[in-house]
């Protein structure tokens, strides 16, 4: 791996603190989270497919055009290539130190292997995404980059981009809209939150609503199995324990923050989320942020 690329991704080390934290694993399998796709996802996609269809057209030994042409740059958003051996050919953005490298034993700053996983996915299912921390050009720190890949022949064409995550502040924000909203008319409230294309999913920011007494969830912006689905029969053990321990919070006061892990509906990867909660009546109104993990 290049020492100085290596040195500035370790540098960035980020560490993460929170107060509650729980694990659900084996129901996040088990729950239809809806994926919403983004402007930057899906421009990386339209980019991703011009790359690829140059390749199909001009072969492997083209690869290298991926560093300067301009119709393989939107943005911020670049093409880069690598072959199925780890070797790495070409990078039209900070990853071009690489090429000419073997990639192999290149991690990100916490040690992940995500070129190893790139290659392994893309030999099995011959396209496919990673996750993984690198250096964000837009602030200098080592942010959560989502990579979308595809295969041909052995050459693998990928593109990256950096998934937008709500802020702790517009959390709040839509914490403090989904309040009002409930207090003039609770069924209307419920339909709004449990609207795909409504108001009250943003990004990964979403509501959902749990009542105290029946323990069952009346909204969810993007599981929508969970809709009047009970929490001790639709979450697993770790699952059923820090949305309990959210329940037994709220007795206590009406509002508070609880952490545990869950799927962004954004990577589709599992993540730390802090949770904002709020009760009214007998609604427990909630929203949550993701952090990286």
């Amino acid at each position: 791996m290049n020492t100085k690329l290596k040195s500035s991704l370790l540098a960035a080390s980020l560490v993460i603190s929170t107060s509650v934290s729980a694990g659900m694993t084996a129901a996040d399998e088990d729950l239809s989270v809806t994926h919403i796709e983004t402007k930057e996802e899906v421009r990386a996609k339209v980019l991703l497919a011009t790359a690829v269809d140059y390749i199909k057209e001009n072969g492997s030994e083209a690869a290298s055009d991926f560093n300067q042409k301009p119709e393989f740059f939107d943005g911020n958003l670049y093409v880069f290539a690598l072959n199925i051996d780890g070797e790495f050919l070409a990078s039209g953005g900070s990853s071009s130190v690489l090429v000419g490298d073997t990639v192999l034993d290149t991690f990100d700053m916490y040690g992940k292997y995500f070129f190893r996983e790139m290659i392994q996915k893309a030999i099995k299912d011959g396209n496919g995404a990673v996750e993984y921390h690198w250096k964000n050009p837009t602030d200098r720190s080592a942010s959560p980059k989502r990579t979308l890949f595809q295969r041909v022949g052995n050459t693998i064409v990928a593109v990256g981009y950096y998934p937008v995550r709500a802020t702790a502040f517009q959390a709040k924000e839509l914490l403090g809209l989904a309040t009002v909203e409930i207090h003039k008319n609770v069924k209307a409230a419920l339909h709004k939150f449990n609207n795909l294309d409504g108001e009250y999913i943003k990004g990964d920011l979403y509501i959902f609503v749990i009542d105290i007494k029946t323990k069952l969830f009346l909204a969810h912006g993007v599981s929508r199995s969970l809709i009047n689905q009970s929490i001790d029969t639709s979450l697993d053990d770790v699952g059923k324990a820090a949305t309990n321990k959210m329940l037994e919070m709220a007795k206590q006061k009406d509002s508070g923050e609880i952490s545990y892990v869950w799927t962004n509906p954004i990577t589709n990867e599992k993540e730390v989320k802090r949770t904002l909660f709020r009760l009214i009546d007998r609604y427990l109104l909630c929203v949550g942020y993701y952090t990286p993990n």
